[in-house]
This record gives structure tokens, C-alpha cells and sequence, in this order.
């Protein structure tokens, strides 16, 4: 069966490619203020790949909790994962996951991710990635 998730946005600069998937930002603003030469939600684009070191776009982009952002290098591999897999439950329940992970969405589509945040509570609409709508992400 297809997936019907929608698929990340891809915005290709010339030494990195940053995809961005708006289900499962939780808007946490890492991006924003880590490189707002980058990532300016005024701007359309918001994301603007070439606005700083490609280096320097993959770190803050590894700072994103949710895993909404992820990165290519045009010369290089994708986003490494940490090791070792780490989860923690927030104050809220939610679990913030880094490292190789691998997820089953809702349609049963098996993803590895390097970073999620998870809903514990069962509200999300966009399980199993917590959407902030239920107690878990209610911070």
C-alpha cells in the first residue's frame, strides 16, 4: 500500500539539500534562531539553503528536536544518527528520540529517522509523532 503521508519540501541549495515536513514541526524555533540568515519564516522561501556555510546549516538543523528539518550534503552522506539511541520523556510526556531509529506511521509505513519527538498520550493526528494537541504536547 502507497504511503499517504505527505512527503518533506525540498529546498535544494548548492552544497545542501534541507527538506523540511510541516506535520511534524512543533515549532520549537532552533532553526530560527540558530540561522535566521537561513531559515526567515517571513521570506518565501521560508528556507534558504545557501544563506550560510552548508556545515554550519547541518549543525543547526541537527538541533531541530522533531526531526521536521533534515539535511543532504551535496558532497557528502545524509544526517548521521547519534549513538547511542537516546530517549527522553519530557515534562509534558512526550518522547524526544535521537539516534537510528525506525518508525511505523499510522499508514504503516516504516521510516528510519535520526530524531522524533513521539506522542505518548494517543491524540496526535499525526501519529506516532506528537502534533502538540494532547497532553503530551501541551507544554
Amino acid at each position: 500500500m502507497p504511503s499517504t503521508e505527505p512527503q518533506p519540501k525540498a529546498y535544494n541549495g548548492q552544497h545542501i539539500t534541507v527538506t523540511y515536513e510541516t506535520g511534524r514541526c512543533l515549532h520549537a524555533a532552533e532553526c530560527v534562531r540558530g540561522l535566521p540568515e537561513v531559515f526567515d519564516t517571513g521570506l518565501r522561501p521560508w528556507i534558504q539553503p545557501d544563506g550560510s556555510d552548508p556545515e554550519r546549516v547541518a549543525e543547526v538543523i541537527r538541533r531541530c528536536p522533531s526531526g521536521a528539518l533534515q539535511y543532504r550534503l551535496a558532497d557528502g552522506p545524509a544526517e548521521q544518527p547519534d549513538r547511542p539511541t537516546a530517549i527522553v520523556r519530557s515534562p509534558a510526556g512526550q518522547l524526544a528520540v535521537r539516534g537510528e531509529v525506525s518508525v511505523t506511521t499510522a499508514d504503516g509505513t516504516a521510516r528510519t529517522e535520526t530524531r522524533a519527538v513521539l506522542c505518548a498520550c494517543g491524540v496526535s493526528g499525526n501519529q506516532p509523532f506528537c502534533d502538540h494537541c494532547g497532553p503530551c504536547g501541551a507544554s
